[in-house]
């Protein structure tokens, strides 16, 4: 009731204001000083004011507040702690390692460009070499080869 009677009298009183302005010939000033002296007295008659000083006064509502402000806290604590991810600094470098994928194994000098099933065939450093069939006179193809026995074919 008294939030009711305090609206109004600042309504009367904005009301007031706004008349005295119009009198000096400023009525676009009045207009809008009327427009802000009616907002409380339409907020109290479509029951805005009842509901705030319900929410203000009682402390249920503000353990409601009290208690949606700690889930927020519990839900941004985990979110950072997920961010850092693994236990400890080698799991997390493992972890990003692995992610990334790379087509170097770690020991290798080279790119491997076989499949993980051709990798465990016998390099052909290892295989016995066949004498092969001289190439035709013109023919140089000692840079192809030379190529080739680089990537281990």
């Amino acid at each position: 009731m008294l939030a009711e009677t305090i609206c109004s009298a600042v309504s009367a009183a904005g009301l007031g204001i706004a008349a005295i302005t119009a009198y000096r010939k400023r009525f676009l000033a009045a207009t809008r000083i009327a427009a802000y002296s009616l907002v409380p007295v339409g907020l109290v008659m479509t029951g805005v004011v009842e509901w705030v000083s319900d929410i203000v006064f009682k402390p249920s509502v503000w353990i409601g507040f009290a208690l949606l402000a700690l889930a927020w806290l519990l839900f941004m604590t985990t979110r950072s702690v997920e961010r850092r991810g693994g236990s400890t600094r080698k799991e997390r470098k493992a972890a990003r390692a692995a992610s990334r994928g790379d087509a170097v194994s770690p020991a290798a000098s080279t790119p491997s460009l076989t499949s993980a099933h051709t990798t465990a065939r016998p390099q052909p450093q290892d295989r016995p070499k066949k004498p092969q069939p001289s190439a035709a006179p013109g023919e140089d193809f000692s840079d192809i080869e030379a190529i080739l026995k680089k990537h281990g074919i």
